[in-house]
């Protein structure tokens, strides 16, 4: 009898098998594995399957279509035998299945349902060389890596890697327990190159050992945090044990409950007070501390405990110590520091502090926020500033209320609490740029807080609960009243500030700004010296202002150059800087360019239908030229230079009035009127101007171009002019003087109802010019237009 031989399965393969599409991932040769089969067309071809040979194709789809053909799937597949059939209730089978070997679509010979088709199976190559060898030793090498930090991996290789020897399946099985892409691992199917096979496969191992190693760290780190946490837990509780064997607090809320309760009772409250907190301690106490009502509670609590609600110490006021810090710390302002000691010594006589509101009024640089703080240590109390300009919302003033996520006390409330003192000195800045909004109107929230009758009850929204301001000394800044609301600035003891002449700056500058500035650039005093003329002409060619601000700003500037030389001498040892810099007047063109006010550039009426008239500006006072003109044509008068309507108004009735003197005294012919058009400019056009006190400059001009005469030399004037010819009085007659002073003007034309305002102006402003009180128009044409 022949010996007959074992054929192995995977040689008695058909030609043709039907194909079942994989919605996940393909299936490599040499596995025994389950499969879930849903889809009702292949279900069949399963069933179909069994009844016959039991071998089916398993091919994995391009896409995810629920009905697919041929075409839809993949060229290279597996051949797999199904071992096991269970029929499942929702009318799916699972099936275990053993693979068996790679195979190429050749032909469609069904193209759907069921696809059926024509198959090469296909050889691996190139499986026994020595490279292969080596390759297979590295694969089990790194899998055994693997599977130490995975479990998973090494039950899985244990149960199928039994006995696989071939090296093509070592690396198909490994390239199927991998957390590889599907895609990937279809290449790794088509790869029929044992050695690429089994390369490719070893780097998707490598991937996978970065992967395990960054989750084993990720693990790691983990891990440490919560044997942390379990630490400080049972730390915590050995802690707890140890404060109740000792009758101490246990947890934080309880603590912060007593210090809390502690530092109201020290308060000694009555009334109201007493009961709105003991209600919200209360409260407090009950609360969970992880609700988001328990933070809200206990930040009230913190701000109200931390409050100065007790009397103030009785005010050990000197008045002559006041006066020597307000004397030391700022030059000149001697009517304004005059008032202000007047304003202290009220103050002891009184014996209280209550009701004491000062407003600061005056242009930008000329001191007003320093003065606040001078006021501050003269009176020996803590100091506290806010700004309020372009402040729209009230709540900044009053608080928001607590029904709002993150509210806050408003900034009075806010600055006591900082401060620790029930009477301290609060400086509110720039009063009068504050601004209206749909969120309320702050300067309107301000008439409480600065209303002596009613601040001693003060009650912020955030607080709700009343609060005695009255003992803050406030002071509050501006640069005009125009724009305070009146029953504001009825609250307050107003104070102007002029600006200052150039012989108060040259001495400010020696005494304050040359050695803050010299110490602000690392300057030493002994190493810059000035010439009087030097710092006279910075203030007249560089800061021709009312304050000092931009006189600061030039000798920063210097001084920057000055510390630019010495550092480039130190860094060149054989070229050493100066021991001192004396700065005259041509080393100030040299370091700050040409003056931008040059020595020549004062305003002159030297032309027939000029005149010289003052102004009032937030920034000071001010010099304006007024120039008219004539050209034949129809009567009337054109207004040109950015002009209010109050001042159209005054220029109107200044050329009836001249009109009407022309024809009675003059002698002008009326006819020169209707044949003459009139052109009443005020240069530097983009800057508005408005008011009525330049009505006695427009006329003069008026008839000094009707005339043709030109006006008497270095004479200013101002003054409201009436319809009848009458000189009313004007406002800011100090800055004014001030600004024709820096004009070089000799002469002032003033209404008479303002002499009264020339006892204000300091003797060395006055110095040099003579004052000319009128009462009509007919007294300035006599002055102005002599003969």
């Amino acid at each position: 009898m022949a010996e007959q031989s074992v054929i192995p399965m995977d040689q008695l393969l058909p030609n043709k098998l039907p194909l079942v599409a994989l919605m996940g991932r393909p299936i490599f040769p040499g596995i025994f594995t389950p499969i879930m089969i849903g889809n009702p067309n292949d279900v069949k071809v399963v069933e179909h399957a069994v009844a016959g040979d039991a071998l089916i194709g398993l091919v994995m789809l391009r896409n995810d279509t629920e009905t697919p053909t041929i075409e839809d799937l993949f060229k290279v597949g597996t051949a797999a035998k199904i071992v096991k059939k269970i029929n499942l209730p929702d009318g799916g089978v699972n099936i275990f299945i053993s693979t068996l070997k790679r195979f190429r679509v050749k032909k469609t010979l069904h193209a759907e349902n069921p696809i059926i088709a024509a198959v090469e199976y296909l050889e691996d190559e190139e499986d026994s060389t020595s490279e292969v060898k080596a390759l297979t030793r590295a694969l089990v090498s790194e899998m055994k890596q693997i599977s130490e930090n995975n479990p998973l991996f090494s039950e899985e290789m244990r149960l199928n890697m039994i006995n696989i020897d071939h090296p093509g399946k070592i690396a198909d099985f490994i390239a199927s327990i991998l957390n590889v892409d599907k895609l990937d691992q279809q290449k790794i199917l088509e790869v029929m190159n044992v050695r690429k096979r089994m390369e490719q496969v070893l780097v998707f191992i490598k991937k996978e050992q970065e992967l395990l190693r960054i989750q084993k760290r990720i693990q790691r780190e983990i891990n440490e945090k919560i044997e942390k946490s379990q630490r400080d837990y049972f730390l915590k509780e050995e802690l707890k044990a140890i404060k109740t064997e000792l009758g101490m607090t246990t947890d934080a809320k309880s603590s912060e409950y007593q210090r809390f309760k502690d530092k109201l009772d020290a308060f000694n409250f009555q009334g109201e007070i007493k009961e709105a907190l003991d209600q919200e301690l209360e409260k407090f106490s009950l609360m969970d501390p992880n609700s988001a009502e328990f933070i809200v509670s206990r930040n009230y609590l913190d701000v109200v405990s931390g409050l100065p609600w007790n009397d103030p110490a009785p005010e050990a006021l000197e008045l002559k110590k006041a006066q020597g810090i307000l004397e030391a710390d700022h030059y000149g302002l001697e009517d304004v520091k005059k008032r202000i000691v007047e304003f202290l010594a009220v103050r002891k006589l009184r014996g209280d502090t209550k009701g004491s509101i000062v407003c600061l009024v005056g242009p930008p640089g000329v001191g007003k926020t320093s003065l606040g703080r001078s006021i501050a240590r003269s009176l020996g109390k803590a100091f506290f500033r806010f700004s309020v300009g372009g402040m729209r919302d009230e709540a900044e003033i009053k608080g928001h209320r607590r029904t709002y996520i993150g509210a806050l006390p408003g900034k009075i409330i806010q600055g006591l609490k900082i401060v620790k003192t029930k009477d301290p000195v609060f400086m509110i800045d720039e009063i009068d740029k504050m601004g209206q909004s749909f969120q309320g109107d702050p300067a309107s929230a301000l008439l409480e807080v600065l209303d002596p009758e009613q601040n001693s009850n003060f009650r912020d929204h955030y607080l709700d609960l009343p609060f005695d301001v009255s003992n803050v000394f406030f002071i509050v800044t501006a640069n005009t009243l125009d724009t305070i609301p009146t029953p504001l600035v009825d609250r307050m003891e107003i104070i102007q500030l002029p600006g200052y002449i150039d012989t108060e700056k040259l001495e400010i500058a020696k005494r304050y700004l040359v050695p803050k500035s010299l110490e602000k650039n690392g300057l030493k005093k002994k190493q810059v010296s000035y010439t009087q003329d030097s710092l006279l002409h910075i203030a007249n060619g560089y800061a021709r202002e009312a304050g000092v601000r931009n006189f600061e700003k030039n000798l920063d500037k210097i001084h920057r150059k000055l510390a630019k030389v010495i550092v480039d001498a130190q860094e060149l040892p054989d070229n050493p800087p100066p021991a001192k810099f004396s700065i005259d007047k041509g080393l100030i063109e040299e370091h700050l360019g040409k003056p931008i006010f040059p020595e020549g550039d004062i305003k002159k009426a030297d032309r027939p239908g000029m005149s010289l008239g003052l102004a009032w500006t937030n920034m000071g006072g001010d010099t304006l030229i007024i120039e008219a003109t004539s050209v034949p044509g129809k009567e009337g008068i054109t207004l040109t230079g950015k002009m209010g309507e109050t001042m159209k108004e005054s220029a109107i009735i200044a050329m009836t009035v001249a009109q009407k003197l022309g024809a009675e005294r003059y002698g002008l012919d009326a006819e020169w009127f209707s044949k003459n058009h009139i052109h009443l400019h005020i240069p530097e056009g983009a800057t508005p101007k408005d008011g009525p006190s330049a009505g006695i400059t427009m006329a003069t001009a008026l008839l000094s171009l009707m005339r043709g005469k030109v006006i008497a030399p270095a004479l200013a004037m101002t003054g409201e002019l009436s319809l009848t010819g009458q000189v009313l009085p004007i406002g800011g007659l100090k800055e004014k003087t001030i600004a024709a002073r820096r004009n070089k003007a000799k002469h002032i034309i003033i209404p008479r109802q303002n002499i009264r305002d020339l006892d204000d102006i300091p003797e060395k402003v006055k110095k040099g010019v003579q004052f000319h009180p009128v009462d009509r128009f007919e007294e300035v044409l006599a002055l102005a237009l002599p003969g």
